[in-house]
């Protein structure tokens, strides 16, 4: 991988120790595993939110969409407003932003106030993802970046596992607002955690929201976000309605979709170091697995999933090929802008995050207006559309070992 020699008044890898360096890393695993988890925690609490805040069920998921659409719209902007602030202190003022939003969230009295707070949530999620994405690379030496990079994305997948499920395990144990709360005592340990473990890291390089917008020129940039539109897109398309599905072809009952989606989760996890292993040498080679896997599983799991060891099997094969997803596209990107890593991750977690709005919307209307095994089949068909765009599309250079 190619190794940043530019000037940016940080020590360079080599000459910080690697328990240093590997430290960072493990802050910025911390931080993506809480915006995540922050993200997402609703997803476990719906009924008991929508009961105390006097809404229904539907409205109260609107407090995940907001997030995300927000996170989409900021990260750009944030990126180009930061300038030359030092990375290690944007990155601790976001992650108090998200903070807020937590504590926020958790003292709502209302659904006004759940709003204002789950679009301080997206702000500081947008950004911290952003910024965290690209920091790899700068904290530990040029043969370690590949699993550094899947270090930093193991907290998104981590999250799906354990984050959400202890989200909804705390809330019905202490009610939902002690989830929120719990969010919020996990991001001060963020906090202080990239304070204390991460050295200075000053801007590498100034791009204003047009500079940012005009990536979009570079054929490699782009390939590489339209490979993350289609494969996010299909993802979410069909795994929000997986439970449904799974009831629908399988007939099994609520305790036996729990462990499919925790095998589906430790999958993933998995899957996230093997891909990031592969993308790093390899990006396009990786994404053309991980997309013919997807199509593959999703298109199969109506015809299969009848019998129950398959259907754990395809959940299984589902998650190993999805894990690996963030950490690929985001290596692609980093590749495909090395003077501007930090702005084209910015656009990376934009598109990501309004693949997951628009996934879910997609799904609802085949799900509503065909039946609900169709959302498989819109998933298989978006991730065969990421397959084509990541075979015909310009992509990095692969790395030479």
């Amino acid at each position: 991988m190619t190794q940043v020699e530019e000037s940016t008044g940080t020590p360079p890898p080599g000459q910080r120790s690697p328990l240093s360096g590997w430290l960072g890393v493990v802050a910025l695993a911390l931080g993506t595993f809480t915006v995540v988890t922050s993200e997402m925690l609703p997803v476990g609490l719906l009924t008991p939110m929508g009961e105390s805040l006097r809404v229904s069920e539907g409205v109260a998921g609107l407090t995940l969409t907001i997030t995300g659409l927000v996170a989409a719209v900021s990260s750009p902007v944030l990126v180009s407003m930061l300038g030359e602030v030092d990375r290690r202190m944007a990155l601790c003022a976001l992650v108090a932003v998200l903070v807020v939003g937590n504590l926020g969230a958790a003292w709502a009295p209302n659904f006004g106030v759940m709003v204002v707070a789950r679009i301080l949530v997206g702000i500081g999620m947008g950004g911290v993802w952003a910024i965290a994405a690209g920091l790899a690379v700068r904290l530990v030496p040029a043969k370690s970046v590949g699993p550094a990079t899947s270090l930093v994305f193991s907290g998104i997948a981590v999250a799906s596992v354990l984050g959400v499920p202890a989200g909804t395990y705390i809330g019905a144990a202490a009610g939902w607002r002690a989830a929120f709360f719990a969010a919020a005592g996990l991001g001060l340990v963020v906090l202080v955690a990239a304070a204390v473990l991460l050295p200075r890291l000053p801007a590498e390089r100034t791009i204003p929201l047009g500079g940012v917008m005009s990536l979009f020129g570079n054929a490699q940039v782009r390939t590489g976000l339209i490979v993350v539109g289609f494969v996010v897109t299909g993802h979410f398309a069909a795994y929000t309605y997986v439970r449904p599905v799974l009831e629908d072809v399988s007939g099994v009952g609520a305790a036996m979709i729990g462990t499919l989606l925790l095998v589906y989760g430790v999958a993933g996890v998995a899957g996230n170091f093997l891909a990031g292993a592969g993308a790093a040498r390899s990006p396009r080679k990786t994404l053309l697995v991980i997309s013919s896997v997807l199509a593959a599983t999703m298109i199969a799991l109506p015809w299969l999933g009848g019998s129950l060891a398959l259907a754990g099997v395809l959940m299984a094969v589902w998650g190993v090929s999805y894990g690996g997803v963030s950490v690929s596209t985001q290596t692609w990107i980093l590749l495909a802008s090395p003077d501007a890593r930090e702005a084209a991750s910015s656009l990376f977690v934009g598109v990501f995050n309004g693949a997951i709005a628009l996934g879910a919307l997609i799904g609802g209307l085949a799900a509503d207006g065909i039946g609900i095994t169709a959302v498989m089949w819109v998933g298989g068909a978006l991730a065969v559309s990421a397959l084509v765009t990541t075979t015909v599309g310009r992509a990095p250079a692969a790395v030479r070992a």
